[in-house]
């Protein structure tokens, strides 16, 4: 097999180049399903080394393919996503958002760019392994119905489908140097929860005229958490949290309704869609006994993310050998989602954390903030853990 010592000396003779590539990608971030430039871009890069993409896979995703000897023996699939977020970016460096409000606020940049190392890499050793390497670029990992799920109905995972999958992300609270790895549920589902509470507006002064919307909303809120407290299996953990919630205009004014929104976390598929049932059930109940109703709407989102055992167990065996034992640490449940889960319910897969924080640079913000960076010295070392991974993978199918 090819040695660690070989990978490592292409990524360090490719860091630069990669570097300059997250750059562009970071100053030219594009929102959920509209990637175009980026695809583009993408697929520029790929032709450049020679890899020939297909393009429009799910709207504006790329699949690509690096075959070594025996191309058809087995096949290993490596994903980046390329959408950013609407937020404003804070950091003052020269590669900082050219887009007005919109910014790669959780490192999809990089996570783009070292696919396009990773690729680099394997594609100059491509006589030297037996089996073929997928490349999937993928949009609108930030946005229902999510990227993948897309990806994968539009047959991002056929022709051929691969044996193994593996998903790189950036963690700013895991230094840079280190790598992180879990076995198992790794991340939660997630659904948006949108409430509409209903009632009779009317002047605040005559309560006995009106059916107050504001105080339903708020006995809904406060039972809701009783779905977590009282029904939830504390061996499943679960998280019901709402962020908004409004209605209204004045202080002597009781509106016709109020609008709420929350996000329902779980990691059992059961337990998830009978929450669904209990949520609707508790507002649509509380609002009737009130005088009013209650609109409920569950976006389902993502699923729960599973990293398969062997899959996991051979690419945190790589890590060690490539970085150091001591360089590689054990992740906690993550109650965050991530849609590469719907790829690890469709074959075995492995999604790990890529160390990018450095205290020294302040790049210890967390992701989906507007001061979100990374220590670019992990550029090179994602692009040669992702390789070397992929290999270790490839040799044990």
């Amino acid at each position: 097999m090819i040695s660690a010592e070989r990978i490592k000396s292409l990524a360090s003779q490719y860091a630069n180049d990669i570097i300059e590539i997250r750059r562009h990608i970071h100053a030219n971030p594009e929102l959920s399903y509209q990637e175009y430039e980026t695809a583009k871009y993408v697929a520029e890069q790929l032709r450049k080394i020679g890899i020939e993409p297909k393009e429009g896979v799910a709207g504006t995703g790329l699949v690509a393919l690096i075959s070594g000897k025996n191309p058809d023996a087995k096949t290993v699939a490596l994903r980046g996503d390329m959408d950013a977020l609407p937020i404003q970016e804070a950091n003052e460096v020269p590669y900082k958002s050219k887009n007005d409000g919109i910014m790669h606020a959780c490192g999809h940049d990089v996570h783009t760019a070292c696919l396009l190392g990773a690729a680099r890499i394997l594609n100059e050793i491509k006589d030297q392994f037996e089996g073929t390497i997928k490349l999937v670029f993928q949009p609108g990992e930030e946005k229902n119905p999510g990227g993948a799920s897309l990806m994968i109905k539009d047959g991002a995972l056929e022709n051929p489908r691969p044996n193994r999958m593996l998903g790189q992300h950036v963690m700013p609270f895991i230094p840079v140097g280190k790598v992180g790895f879990r076995e198992g549920q790794y991340m939660a589902s997630a659904d948006e929860i949108y409430l509409t509470v209903k009632g009779k507006g009317g002047h605040a002064a005559l309560p006995d005229k009106v059916v107050d919307p504001i105080l339903i909303a708020s006995h809904i809120l406060v039972a809701l958490q009783q779905v977590v407290s009282r029904n939830a299996d504390p061996k499943k953990p679960t998280v019901l949290s709402f962020g908004t919630i409004n209605g209204g205009q004045a202080q002597n004014i009781i509106p016709d309704e109020v609008k709420i929104s929350g996000t329902f976390r779980a990691l059992n598929e059961d337990w998830r869609f009978e929450a669904h049932k209990r949520i609707t059930a508790i507002a649509q109940g509380i609002a009737e006994g009130m005088g009013g109703s209650c609109d409920v709407n569950i976006d389902v989102g993502y699923p729960y993310l599973s990293n398969d055992v062997e899959t996991t167990r051979v690419a945190r065996n790589a890590a060690e050998a490539y970085l150091g034992k001591e360089n590689v640490v054990a992740l906690d449940l993550w109650m965050g989602a991530e849609d590469f889960a719907y790829y690890t319910h469709e074959v075995p897969c492995t999604f790990y954390r890529l160390g990018t924080g450095n205290e020294a640079k302040g790049t210890t913000r967390g992701v989906h903030t507007p001061n979100f960076n990374i220590d670019e010295d992990a550029i090179e070392i994602g692009i040669g853990m992702m390789a070397w991974i992929a290999l270790n993978q490839l040799d044990q199918i």
